[in-house]
């Protein structure tokens, strides 16, 4: 996944003091600037795809804090199509070629998503608009996930991060996008290389929303689902700062191949959730980079922070420097060695409850955000909603079509009826399918 990529330097400068929800050293004085790297990439092509393909797009972020680095891997959308992380292989495989034939496979893409209504949300924004933008400047980035601050007060809020593009939001159709590809397979990375080498700097407002755990225990959505947004209504987008690129890399292969992303990577004041999905990312890709790159990938000079580490690791492949010399490896010590900091100490979390097999699908909604999502759109963004899915539906099975098509009816009826119709289906059969109901979510337990 994420094989083809382009990436940047830049900085991210900090305008406004957050210190009472993260005792990050990042975010406690207004003008702090850190510099970053940013590697954009689709997510289901090959490093060979071409550019201005429908898909979703990475927004994988490093950020070399006078505390380490902090990465944040997320993507250019607030949710993904699945929450359960043990169906994570299984999407993925949906997405890559067909074993038998080599060749895409739009079959397995819809078999999937029909069978697993969790995904309407994300299938939504990547068949609108939103799904082929016109280039990397002008799309969104998000963290997706829940992630956590904690303050200088052992105090904990959960956030969401959000990047919202300040070259405002274009996007390709589809048939646009025929043309683009037929001359430029390389569009979006030679548009960002070009407008930063000519001193057209890309910039995103960094925000988040906050929310307390306090709220989380009630709230009406489960705040650490990630097929599902925080609307903003409830909880407003708080301006932190900008993020500007600035300056290309000098060899592809060093800076851009050779980087590595991981959401176990954070700093003093900002944690983890328990979103599932993140906790089994927090694992797999630190676990993926020591595959791809070898044990020691975090000291080449891209992934190294900028500010001195104490840890305890030693040896391994292509260790390329003084290796610690004597240096002990252990804690507790008397030796002048590493100590425990109690720095990233972060508080207890309670949980109670049994523990048992994630039922991801239990007394879930997942038609009302997307239906919402649906109803923001303008008419002739539902028109090319409906026609962006009927191309990619074109060729999959009717008993397929019909069971996705009822999700959309259950989303909205104007939905499901425009696809439907854009599909030449006969629309009764599709709306007694769907039970024109939304469902009834059983009261959410916050154990």
């Amino acid at each position: 996944m994420h094989a083809k990529g382009v990436a940047a330097y830049g900085s991210l400068t900090i305008s406004r003091d957050i210190s009472k929800y993260s005792r990050a050293k990042l975010f406690g004085t207004v003008g702090t600037k850190a510099e970053c790297f940013l590697r954009f990439s689709t997510v289901a092509g090959e490093r060979g795809a071409a550019d201005a393909e429908r898909d979703v797009g990475s927004f994988a972020l490093k950020v070399y804090t006078e505390e380490g680095n902090w990465d944040l891997v997320g993507n250019n959308t607030p949710v993904f199509f699945i929450r359960d992380p043990l169906k994570f292989s299984d999407f993925i495989r949906t997405q890559k070629r067909d074993p038998k034939s080599n060749l895409r496979n739009n079959t397995a893409s819809w078999d999937f998503w029909s069978l697993s209504p969790e995904s309407l949300h994300q299938v939504t924004i990547l068949m609108s608009d939103r799904g082929l933008p016109r280039s990397l400047r002008q799309m969104n980035g998000y963290g997706s996930h829940t992630y956590s601050f904690i303050n200088a007060k052992g105090q904990r809020h959960w956030v969401k991060f959000h990047f919202k593009t300040l070259q405002g939001h274009s996007f390709y159709t589809d048939e646009e996008s025929v043309s683009v590809v037929g001359h430029d397979r390389e569009s979006s990375q030679r548009d960002l290389y070009d407008n930063i080498a000519r001193g057209n700097h890309p910039r995103w407002r960094f925000c988040v929303q906050i929310m307390s755990e306090k709220a989380a225990e009630t709230y009406r959505w489960n705040p650490f689902d990630l097929t599902k947004v925080w609307p903003h209504k409830d909880y407003p987008l708080i301006d932190v700062g900008v993020l500007e690129l600035n300056r290309n890399p000098e060899n592809y292969f060093a800076e851009v191949e050779q980087s590595a992303f991981a959401p176990a990577l954070v700093i003093p004041g900002i944690g983890h959730s328990p979103d599932k999905m993140l906790q089994a990312r927090i694992l797999s890709y630190t676990d993926a980079h020591r595959y791809r790159l070898g044990v020691n990938y975090q000291d080449l000079p891209v992934n190294k922070p900028r500010c001195p580490v104490m840890h305890y690791h030693r040896d391994g492949t292509m260790r390329f420097d003084g290796n610690f010399g004597g240096a002990v490896n252990y804690e507790p010590n008397s030796l002048n060695g590493p100590q425990q900091c109690p720095a990233f100490n972060e508080p207890p979390l309670k949980l109670s409850g049994a523990a048992d097999r994630f039922n991801h699908r239990d007394g879930n909604d997942d038609y009302t955000q997307p239906g919402n999502l649906f109803r923001l759109m303008t008419p002739e963004q539902q028109g090319r909603l409906f026609s962006n899915i009927a191309r990619h539906m074109a060729a999959v099975p009717q008993e397929i079509q019909m069971r996705q098509v009822s999700h959309f009816f259950r989303a909205d009826p104007n939905y499901g009826m425009g696809v439907a119709n854009a599909l030449g289906l006969d629309i009764r059969e599709f709306a007694a399918a769907a039970g024109h109901g939304q469902p009834t979510p059983k009261k959410r337990s916050t154990k």
